[in-house]
């Protein structure tokens, strides 16, 4: 196996996870979940986001219910992701309309709830080193959007984008593509601009990805290498 992406993100301490429900069994269920993969920790648990992350400042991932107290907590989301927060939301709310606004809002990935164990540990792991996940709810949601206005992207944009939802740097898309950081960097910030203008911003990975597939420019089996790479990568003994 080659070098753990998320070791080159923590060293060789654990992901710290910080879990905001307000649902106590489900609350045991995710912690029991996380338990069985050692490169995760569980640092604090809570129905108040700001009570969770005053007690674990330190967290690498926030599992956020969005709805909390029978209000939903998308402002709350985008808060969190303004503050530089790597925010997975984890939902019963599976209709498309609400998972595509919570990437528009700053999330890093959207799991349902019913989705278990393997890709709530698989989408943690990947949050934590800024790689992309898309577990199959919201995969559905991002291929069957119906909203119109496509951009059109270059070839090279669309390449380069293919390969930085595939890889964990743009200097590693650079490599592949034999051309400049600068440049990858450059295809990448035109896409998000034909985006905007288009108006349907898209400021995080997780939403540039989620336009992508959106548009038919990137299918989910292209980027699904990740879900084994997430469960079974190790370093190299």
């Amino acid at each position: 196996m080659g070098a753990d992406p998320v070791a080159a993100v923590t060293g060789d301490r654990p992901i710290g996870v910080a879990i905001v429900d307000d649902h106590p069994v489900v609350v045991e269920g995710v912690r029991a979940w996380l338990a069985t993969e050692p490169r995760l920790t569980v640092l604090a648990t809570g129905d108040d986001p700001d009570e969770v992350l005053r007690v674990a400042p330190n967290a690498d991932v926030v599992l956020l219910d969005l709805r909390l107290h029978g209000r939903m907590a998308l402002d709350k989301l985008a808060e969190l992701s303004a503050a530089g927060r790597r925010v997975v939301v984890y939902s019963e709310h599976t209709d498309p309309e609400t998972m595509l606004a919570t990437l528009d809002a700053g999330a890093v990935a959207f799991l349902a709830k019913h989705e278990g164990r393997e890709h709530c540990v698989a989408t943690v792991l990947a949050a934590a080193s800024d790689r992309p996940y898309v577990p199959p709810a919201l995969a559905g949601a991002m291929v069957g959007d119906p909203r119109p206005d496509r951009p059109m992207l270059s070839d090279k944009e669309r390449e380069a984008l293919l390969l930085w939802f595939q890889s964990m740097s743009k200097a590693s898309v650079a490599r592949r593509m034999q051309i400049s950081e600068h440049t990858v960097k450059q295809y990448v910030d035109r896409a998000r601009i034909k985006y905007t203008r288009a108006g349907r911003p898209a400021a995080t990975k997780a939403a540039l990805l989620a336009r992508a597939i959106e548009d038919g420019l990137v299918r989910p089996e292209e980027i699904g290498i990740y879900r084994s790479q997430a469960m079974h990568d190790r370093p190299t003994p």
